[in-house]
C-alpha cells in the first residue's frame, strides 16, 4: 500500500490498467495509419477475431525482443539487422514494431540519406561503418550498404566498375563484421508488382502518406524488371554463410511483421535476464519545502 497517496488500491491498479491500454493503443494508431482515414472507423468492428489474435501475437513476439534486447545488453552483444525491399514493400511497418516497446539507447534505427558530395569520394562502405553497434546495441538499418546493388546500380548512379567491386568487397566486408562479433541479419521484403501497384495508389490518395513518395518511387514502377535482376544478382552473389539472405513474404503486412520478428528471435540464442524485484521508494517529503507556483501563462492552452 502507497503511503501519502490521493488514491486507494483500487483507483490505483485501475489507473495502471489504463496506462497499460493507452500503451498497446500506439499499435492501434499504427494499424490506423495503414489504412484509409474513412476505414479508421471500421477497425474495431471487422475481423475482430483475426485482429485479436494478431495483436496477441504481436504483443507476445514484442515481449520477447524486450528479453533479448535485456540479454544483448547484458551479455554485451552486437547485433546488424539490415531491412532491404522494394519501394512500399512494409520495412518500415515491421521496423516500427520491433523498435516499438525496446529502449532506443539499445535499439536504434539507421536510415541513411543519399551519400553528399564528401561522402561519395571515400570508401563505399564507410558512412555505414560509423553507425555499427557497440557492444550491448542493435543496429537496424533502414536499406543499407545494398543500396550499391538495387538503386544505384538500376538508377545509374554508380559505375560498372563500382558495381562490380562492390560484389568483390562486400562478401569479405561481412565475413570481418562477423569475425569481430557482430551478428548479421539480412531480410529482403518481397512484394508482388499489382501489391506495390496498390500501395503506391493508397499513398498517393492519403494526404498523411504523400510525403513517402518521392520521385525515385514512381520510377522504380517504371524499372520493376530492372529491380528483379538487380534484385536476384544480388540475392545471387551475396548470399554467404556467414551471414544468408532471408525472404520475407510481405504482400499481407500483418503476416510479414509477424513471420520476420520471429524469425528474428529465432537466429539470437538469447535467454531471459533475471533481475532483482524492482521495489519503489517512499517519496522523500520535508515540511519546509514549498512547491513555487508556475505562471498561467506558460501553460499550454487545454484546448482538447
Amino acid at each position: 500500500m502507497l503511503q501519502n497517496a490521493p488514491f486507494d488500491a483500487q483507483d490505483l491498479m485501475q489507473r495502471i490498467a489504463n496506462d497499460l491500454m493507452d500503451s498497446y493503443d500506439e499499435e492501434l494508431e499504427l494499424e490506423i495509419e495503414d489504412r484509409n482515414v474513412d476505414e479508421a472507423g471500421d477497425l474495431v468492428a471487422t475481423d475482430k477475431l483475426e485482429r485479436q489474435r494478431y495483436f496477441k501475437e504481436l504483443f507476445r513476439l514484442q515481449g520477447e525482443l524486450v528479453k533479448l534486447q535485456d540479454w544483448v545488453q547484458h551479455s554485451r552483444q552486437k547485433v546488424v539487422i539490415l531491412f532491404e525491399g522494394r519501394d512500399a514493400a512494409g520495412k518500415g511497418g515491421v521496423i516500427k514494431r520491433i523498435t516499438q516497446r525496446l529502449n532506443p539507447r539499445v535499439a536504434r534505427v539507421a536510415a541513411l540519406p543519399a551519400p553528399n558530395d564528401r561522402e561519395r569520394t571515400q570508401w563505399y562502405f564507410q558512412r555505414y561503418v560509423a553507425h555499427l553497434p557497440a557492444a550491448g546495441e542493435i543496429v537496424l538499418f533502414d536499406r543499407s550498404w545494398y543500396n550499391r546493388a538495387g538503386v544505384e546500380r538500376v538508377m545509374g548512379f554508380c559505375s560498372d566498375d563500382e558495381y562490380e567491386e562492390f560484389f568483390r568487397t562486400v562478401p569479405e566486408f561481412e565475413k570481418m563484421l562477423v569475425r569481430s562479433g557482430i551478428k548479421l541479419v539480412k531480410y529482403w521484403f518481397s512484394i508482388t508488382d499489382e501489391e506495390q501497384h496498390l500501395r503506391f495508389l493508397g499513398r498517393i490518395h492519403d494526404p498523411l502518406k504523400q510525403w513517402k513518395l518521392s520521385p525515385m518511387d514512381l520510377e522504380s514502377r517504371v524499372r520493376w524488371e530492372a529491380y528483379t535482376k538487380a534484385k536476384e544478382t544480388m540475392l545471387d552473389r551475396t548470399h554467404i554463410p556467414e551471414a544468408p539472405w532471408w525472404v520475407v513474404q510481405a504482400v499481407d503486412k500483418k503476416k510479414a511483421r509477424l513471420n520476420c520478428i520471429h524469425h528474428l528471435l529465432s537466429q539470437l540464442p538469447y535467454q531471459e535476464v533475471p533481475h532483482a524485484p524492482v521495489v519503489l521508494p517512499e517519496r522523500v517529503r520535508n515540511p519546509e519545502y514549498f512547491r513555487q507556483p508556475v505562471p498561467a501563462s506558460m501553460y499550454v492552452p487545454e484546448v482538447y
